[in-house]
């Protein structure tokens, strides 16, 4: 277990070892998705950064945001103002919608493990690790009473093909999680990066937070699934 009161002193409010579970290798019942910008999930899916960090919506509940899922879909949004807000010239075009109206999904996530960060130094140290302006970083960390974060650690996948289903309007709202229909058969997927350059990120940011989670990852190997 954890030392509690040297996670306190790192910045560390709670740990989450969801490395400890199986991995899931297929999309069987997968059907979570995970809203995110459409740019930072296109800089998850070209393998420019490997964390997200997330405070939550008004949708969220009286308890806050928690990454509920080990293995997720990345549901990208449209928000028009997002690129004002990232390490990206502001002028960068979002992704454009399909013009049938449908969403497409082409990443899937599967997390390594989570920690809430309630110290501000600590969260300032992983800007090189993220594309999110570190004013919209401080904004999220000083969202609502409780002053912290949510970190991710992902390893991305890149599917095979597109998967593609009608847009509704249960996917809106301020919200982080949402049902999405089951992935088709025959949808494979393959990391982004390589597992020698997944490593050293891993590496790199438990060493700014204070943690060695890979050590003891239970993620196993990164083969096609």
């Amino acid at each position: 277990m954890p030392d509690e009161a040297a996670l306190a002193q790192a910045g560390v409010a709670e740990v989450s070892h969801l490395a400890g579970r199986e991995k899931s290798t297929n999309f069987d019942g997968m059907t979570h998705g995970f809203k995110e910008w459409a740019l930072i999930c296109e800089a998850l899916g070209s393998g420019k950064q490997s964390i997200i960090l997330r405070k939550g919506g008004i949708a969220e509940g009286r308890a806050g945001f928690r990454f509920e899922h080990e293995d997720f879909l990345l549901f990208p949004t449209l928000f028009h103002e997002q690129a004002a807000k990232m390490k990206i010239a502001a002028h960068t075009a979002l992704p454009a919608a399909r013009e049938d109206g449908q969403v497409e999904i082409r990443y899937r996530a599967h997390v390594e493990w989570t920690e809430d960060l309630i110290d501000i130094g600590v969260i300032r140290s992983l800007a090189p690790h993220h594309l999110w302006q570190d004013s919209e970083i401080e904004k999220r960390f000083v969202y609502e009473e409780k002053r912290s974060v949510s970190l991710a650690l992902l390893r991305i996948f890149r599917l095979s093909e597109p998967f593609v289903f009608p847009d509704s309007p249960k996917y809106g709202g301020c919200r982080s999680w949402v049902s999405l229909p089951a992935v088709p058969e025959g949808i494979q997927s393959t990391p982004v990066i390589e597992d020698a350059l997944h490593r050293e990120r891993a590496e790199a940011v438990q060493a700014l937070i204070g943690r060695n989670h890979f050590a003891s990852s239970a993620a196993g190997s990164s083969a096609d699934v």
